[in-house]
């Protein structure tokens, strides 16, 4: 199961969804952390402390941000983009799918875009 971190642009709807379908997902939001209103590059690191996977609406600043800690050498566990024009459904079966069917060491260094 990989450990996710929601963005906090994320729909919570996502994120209630995720946990309904399965109650072990291992989803922390950046708000519970204590970090609403930090910018990109704080909230890329405590996911990278935390060994989490960020899923996230940014598709504008989010991927610019995660390059640049690929491009310096720091860690970055993986990005997950999630566009608010597929359903929160399509989002929850995409998401489920890659929690289920693969490793974290997969998404190492990587910005994915959903849909699958």
């Amino acid at each position: 199961m990989l450990r996710l971190a929601a963005d906090e642009n994320l729909t919570n709807g996502i994120i209630r969804g995720l946990v309904r379908r399965d109650v072990q997902a291992d989803i922390a939001r950046v708000q519970d952390a204590g970090l609403l209103g930090a910018d990109d590059s704080r909230v890329l690191a405590w996911a990278a402390a935390e060994g989490r996977i960020l899923v996230t609406h940014d598709s504008r600043t989010i991927p610019r941000y995660a390059g640049r800690r690929i491009d310096v050498g720091l860690p970055m566990p993986g990005v997950f983009v999630v566009p608010r024009s597929i359903s929160v459904g399509q989002a929850i079966e995409d998401l489920l799918l890659l929690c289920e069917c693969s490793s974290a060491a997969e998404w190492q260094g990587l910005v994915i875009y959903l849909p699958l």
